[in-house]
């Protein structure tokens, strides 16, 4: 049973299933194929390990979710320590024209009341597949941001990337693809990526438990 916070935004509803603490561990699982130019028998080289997990979405009373993933490499021997890994930040929302009632750009604040302030106004944005159309925007620290087009349809999204942009120092990363769903009351995600010269390729997986 999905429990809706009060003083949720009505437009945040649809999404109010990601909100809260999850905590787990999934797998990397990366081919990297040899370069162009080396002998036929040349093999691919594998990345393969076990991670942690901590995923936060919350909201502040206005019309999107907020993201914070902090990952750490599980120790491959008995006794080892945990790595810290990759962390990620963003903000998730229903994709819709903003207008005069949103604040923006900069501090502007809005001039007219707010357009959906209810169940019965959200029902409108609702797609021809019966979701809703998101976007979700995410920035990682080594100079990689992404924007993700998409769509929450029940207890699932599925998104994939519209844009990326990097810095001149980070490493090659082209697209990607996320999909997210609450399975046994765990979110369970995977996530597809083009990095490093490949195409679109299985990068890694995870399941995760509510923790607060």
């Amino acid at each position: 049973m999905i429990e809706i916070p009060l003083g949720l935004p009505a437009e945040l509803v649809p999404l109010s299933w990601l909100l809260g603490v999850w905590e787990g561990s999934g797998v990397l699982d990366y081919s990297i194929d040899p370069p162009a130019g080396s002998p036929a028998t040349a093999e691919p080289t594998k990345v393969t390990r076990e991670f942690g997990q901590r995923v936060s979405f919350a909201h502040d009373g206005l019309p999107y979710l907020s993201y914070h993933s902090y990952s750490w490499l599980l120790p491959e021997e008995e006794g080892g320590e945990p790595t810290p890994l990759v962390t990620e930040t963003g903000y998730w929302r229903l994709s819709r024209p903003l207008g005069d009632a949103d604040a923006g750009p900069g501090l502007l604040p809005g001039t007219a009341a707010p357009r959906y302030p209810d169940a019965e106004s959200v029902e409108t944005l609702r797609n021809a597949a019966g979701g809703f159309d998101i976007e979700v925007s995410l920035v990682h620290p080594n100079g990689v941001s992404e924007l993700y087009l998409g769509q929450v349809l029940g207890p699932r999204i599925d998104l994939a990337t519209d844009a990326v942009v990097r810095t001149q120092t980070a490493k090659h990363y082209a697209a990607a693809t996320r999909l997210y769903g609450l399975v046994d009351n765990h979110l369970l995600w995977a996530w597809d990526i083009a990095a490093l010269g490949q195409t679109l390729r299985t990068h890694a997986s995870g399941r995760l438990a509510k923790v607060d």
